[in-house]
């Protein structure tokens, strides 16, 4: 239970500086007039992505799956959450009205909860 706890805790880190990075992009795009909040937020996913996948493997999981392996499975688990932030933020963006920002704090916490779970018990188990 203690692993799962710190794990938990240091994908909550990574993820601050994840959502750093996504909320910049996101917050860009919509304010600067480039992107409505469902596509932007979708790039911003991606960006956020990126940074996540090295922290996470190696600060979180401390995973000795290879690259390719654990690449390609961290590619798959990304693309669900790519489909489930679409999803939530039309849903609550355009569906229920909520305000971008706030549509996308509640995507992220949706969508947290199936990446670290997907990581955990798929992505970077032991090879």
């Amino acid at each position: 239970m203690q692993q799962i706890i710190r794990q938990f805790a240091a994908f909550s880190g990574v993820g601050v500086l994840a959502a750093v990075v996504h909320y910049s992009v996101l917050i860009g795009l919509v304010e600067a007039g480039l992107a409505a909040p469902v596509p932007a937020n979708l790039a911003a996913y991606v960006t956020g992505g990126l940074v996540s996948y090295g922290l996470t493997r190696r600060h979180v999981f401390r995973s000795d799956r290879a690259h390719a392996e654990a690449g390609w499975r961290f590619a798959a688990v990304a693309g669900v959450g790519f489909l489930l932030t679409g999803l939530f933020t039309h849903l609550f963006h355009d569906r229920f009205g909520a305000p971008y920002v706030a549509a996308a704090l509640l995507t992220t916490a949706v969508v947290m909860l199936w990446s670290f779970l997907a990581n955990k018990l798929w992505t970077f188990r032991g090879a």
